[in-house]
């Protein structure tokens, strides 16, 4: 199953996937391998639940991971997906050793494109919990400009602690009544919400075959899911080339991205959120670069 996930700050789902591919499972209860390992990894049934914002008794259902939410669970566990369901995700082993062959820098790069887009897209999909900002704490970086960032964001995210950062979230992307930021295209682009920009998104979710399943309140242009789809587009899950890349970039996420992220930067309310605005800027400038040489 090749998906994207993405909870939003209501805890209500969003999922994309591949149009025509199996959705949930059945409801047994007798559970397979790859399941049981993701329940330990994440520390328990609650745990798993909690982490990737379903309610516990749908976990406590399953007879294996749904395929729409292997991703997710891969996130929060690190279990490979090939353990997870060896069954959507197990190549041969002659499949490994011809993708391997001649493209390891390459797919290299891709998979850390992939892991900054998703980072950025786990951070404003919701408010970090505290294994989250454990995680982020550390981040390690180097002398380049999105390397002193994840520095600074490490940093930030070991100097803070779960309860300021949701209260933080809510006031930048919430509010009472909205946020300080509004993340989606449409309101960077024309000043209002569900304007030609969500409908853009909207025609490229068709053309590339994805859609959502299940409620969500959040429209598709929101931030933290086209960098999601970004995320999925680098690690190929997608049957869509470089170029499919760029266009998807330079349509939903160049023209606009880099400023949102530079006004949460500069933003007297983000403290933590000020980091993670720096570094979005500067990875956004930098992809927007690279697809302009490429």
């Amino acid at each position: 199953m090749l998906q994207i996930s993405h909870w939003n700050n209501s805890n209500s789902k969003v999922y994309a996937r591949l149009r025509g591919m199996a959705g949930g499972e059945d409801g047994r209860t007798m559970r397979d391998a790859g399941l049981e390992q993701a329940i330990k990894a994440a520390g328990g049934v609650a745990s798993l639940a909690r982490g990737i914002g379903i309610a516990q008794p749908s976990v406590s259902a399953w007879s294996r991971i749904p395929a729409e939410r292997v991703l997710a669970v891969e996130t929060l566990t690190r279990v490979h997906r090939y353990i997870l369901r060896p069954d959507l995700y197990g190549p041969s082993e002659d499949q490994v050793t011809s993708k391997s062959q001649g493209k390891s820098e390459v797919d290299e790069i891709d998979q850390l494109r992939a892991a900054e887009y998703g980072l950025l897209s786990l951070l404003l999909g919701k408010a970090p919990d505290a294994e989250t900002l454990k995680r982020v704490a550390t981040l390690r970086g180097d002398g380049s400009d999105l390397g002193i960032a994840h520095i600074e964001l490490a940093a930030a995210a070991a100097a803070t602690d779960d309860r300021a950062a949701s209260k933080e979230f809510f006031d930048l992307f919430i509010g009472l009544g909205r946020g300080e930021l509004l993340p989606y295209a449409s309101y960077y682009l024309t000043g209002f919400l569900h304007e030609r920009p969500l409908a853009r998104v909207r025609e490229d979710f068709d053309r590339l075959g994805i859609e959502r399943a299940g409620p969500s309140r959040e429209p598709e242009d929101h931030i933290a899911i086209l960098l999601e789809v970004m995320s999925g587009l680098a690690r190929g899950e997608f049957e869509a080339d470089f170029i499919e890349q760029a266009r998807f970039f330079d349509r939903h996420l160049k023209p606009w991205a880099a400023r949102m992220f530079a006004d949460l930067e500069m933003s007297q309310a983000a403290r933590f959120y000020r980091a993670v605005g720096r570094v979005g800027r500067i990875f956004m400038e930098l992809e927007s670069e690279a697809f302009t040489l490429s």
